[in-house]
């Protein structure tokens, strides 16, 4: 009989010996079409994603920041590490390029060609594939992950230039020696278009850099290499312009979306009105929305700080034209803009427009008198806001509905913003808000002539921290006697109802449009980040707080666990909308 023939085990070049298993324990095979050599127990490290891995499983790796500055966080949080979130591993060594041999079918000689840092990707490609063996079902599945190891490799690589194939030297004006940098092709051409281009037919690149931006490209280089990068209010606008010089749109969009989540953030100088301006040159449109959302919403802060100086003109004519503007009174915005033209002394022309673009009939007619006789902006150009000025006399002195038989008003002159004043609403902090039910009662003025100033009207609010819908409510079932189907706290929302708490025949031909400011603590200060606005028809906001979880004590709505709200009440007379024919 003629024994069987046993082929013995040919080993995996590049890859180590398979190591036997534990007694009592099977080998499991590694899924059909997955890459030889990738499966548990052969050298390989497992749960590692590629260098362009899209895997949003639960065994993505987080990456801590390498840089020391992430890990000292400045006050306020104002530094802020982007990643590139890719994962990415690789096998240092020879086995790495045996193995990415076995992949490429190219001879070792060439690939060592490639250096160390082609071998560490390529062979991510391998790992990727094994890390998408179907793990369901066994319980001994585990992930192992090195990816930290990987970055202070790649990291010590840029420091060290092991390998360099590329040198770039950065030229900048504030120095006559320029930076250099020893980098290797590859990983600057995955990065970058710019890169790719630059180092196709050279192998030394000259790059002239503003200060600026010379002084970060050390960061900027490093997030190549690493995925990742910490930086500070200062460093965003120049870490932004170079993502988008050399097109690395992963950093551009990171740098951009933590520009619009910083705003609020406390600096010296402020930084909103500069962020705005940038995104006007770059056309950013969410990032200059975000700006401008901001600045109105939060102007009584902007006005006395050292950013209002560098608003520019064209900046300020679009506040000026908003009616979602938040401050105290007209007034206080007329003095802002007053010394805003004392210091930047624009043409006439501007300061006209400027000018005219305050609402003078929110102003009361003392504080008119006052600034005809002491403000010297206005006594300057008194001609060419005379006409404005006597209309809003006139609007003070009748009844708005009898004002508006002979003058046309349909205009956001007659219009009020959003003041903090006490004639024109009420701030309410709830305290636990989560627990139950509260109201509340305050007075507003009826409108604002001085014709109707000495006329109140009062108003009841009624918050309910878990209002259901109809929908939603509990009912009795008819298939089980008695049953009630179960409602959960968190299926209700916030409600917040606001209605007159008596009539008046000096409602007639009135609505009022009603506006609830949420106030925010960021960076230790408090600032309106969310504002909700309804009319007469509507007594309440259908999305108030809809995304806001009350019950969780560190939720960014609530203040040391409490709910600051501001109501403001803006009353409209129906002559001054306009009706479409």
């Amino acid at each position: 009989m003629q024994r069987p023939r046993h082929k013995a085990p040919r080993p995996r070049v590049g890859l180590r010996a398979a190591v036997p298993p534990a007694p009592g324990t099977a080998r499991r095979r590694p899924r059909s079409g997955a890459p030889r050599g990738s499966g548990p127990g052969l050298g390989v490290p497992v749960g590692f994603g590629g260098a362009r891995s899209r895997s949003r499983g639960n065994g993505r790796p987080q990456f801590p920041p390498i840089d020391a500055a992430a890990r000292a966080r400045g006050p306020g949080g104002r530094v802020a590490y982007i990643s590139a979130g890719r994962a990415a591993c690789a096998a240092p060594g020879r086995c790495a390029c045996d193995a990415m041999a076995r992949l490429t079918g190219t001879r070792p000689a060439a690939t060592r060609r490639w250096g160390s840092a082609a071998a560490f990707l390529l062979l991510l490609f391998t790992v990727q594939a094994a890390q998408k063996a179907d793990f369901s079902g066994d319980s001994t599945a585990a992930t192992i992950n090195h990816s930290l190891t990987l970055l202070q490799r790649l990291q010590e690589l840029l420091q060290n230039g092991n390998g360099s194939d590329s040198v770039l030297r950065v030229r900048s004006a504030a120095s006559d020696e320029p930076k250099v940098f020893h980098t290797h092709q590859l990983l600057l051409s995955l990065q970058s278009e710019v890169f790719e281009s630059l180092l196709r037919n050279q192998s030394v690149v000259t790059l002239y850099e503003p200060p600026e931006t010379a002084a970060l490209f050390e960061k900027f280089i490093r997030y190549l290499y690493c995925g990742g990068v910490s930086i500070l209010l200062h460093q965003a606008i120049p870490m932004h312009q170079l993502a988008s010089k050399y097109r690395v749109w992963g950093l551009q969009r990171g740098v951009a979306e933590y520009m619009r989540t910083h705003l609020a953030s406390e600096s010296s100088q402020g930084h909103v009105v500069g962020w705005y301006h940038y995104a006007v040159r770059v056309g950013d449109a969410a990032l200059q929305e975000s700006c401008l959302q901001f600045l109105a919403w939060n102007l009584s802060a902007v006005l006395g700080s050292a950013e209002w100086g560098s608003v520019s003109v064209e900046l300020l004519l679009l506040l000026l034209e908003r009616s979602d503007l938040v401050l105290h009174s007209e007034l206080e915005l007329y003095t802002a803009v007053e010394g805003w033209l004392s210091r930047r002394q624009p043409e006439a022309p501007v300061a006209e427009r400027v000018l005219r673009a305050i609402r003078y009939p929110m102003i009361a007619p003392s504080q008119l008198f006052r600034l005809q006789a002491q403000s010297a902006v206005l006594a300057r150009h008194r001609a060419a806001v005379q006409d404005l000025l006597f209309q809003a006399f006139q609007f003070h002195a009748a009844s708005p509905l009898h004002f508006a038989k002979y003058f046309d008003v349909n205009c956001s002159m007659f219009l009020p913003r959003n003041y903090l004043a006490p004639s024109w609403g009420s701030q309410w902090v709830i305290t636990n808000p989560a627990r139950d039910d509260r109201s509340t009662s305050f007075q507003t003025q009826l409108g604002p002539s001085s014709h109707d100033a000495g006329k109140r009207v009062t108003w009841n609010a009624l918050f309910s921290p878990r209002w259901l819908p109809v929908s939603l409510r509990p009912v009795y079932s008819d298939t089980v006697a008695g049953a009630i189907q179960p409602v959960r706290i968190e299926d209700g929302r916030p409600r917040l109802v606001i209605t007159p708490a008596m009539s008046s025949p000096d409602f007639a031909g009135v609505s009022f449009q009603k506006t609830v400011l949420v106030g925010v603590r960021q960076q230790g200060r408090v600032l309106v980040k969310h504002a909700y606005s309804f009319h007469q028809s509507s007594d309440e906001a259908a999305d108030f707080l809809v995304h806001a979880d009350l019950q969780k004590r560190t939720s960014e709505y609530l203040i040391d666990n409490s709910l600051h709200l501001h109501i403001i009440i803006k009353p409209v007379y129906h002559s001054l909308i306009k009706v479409k024919k």
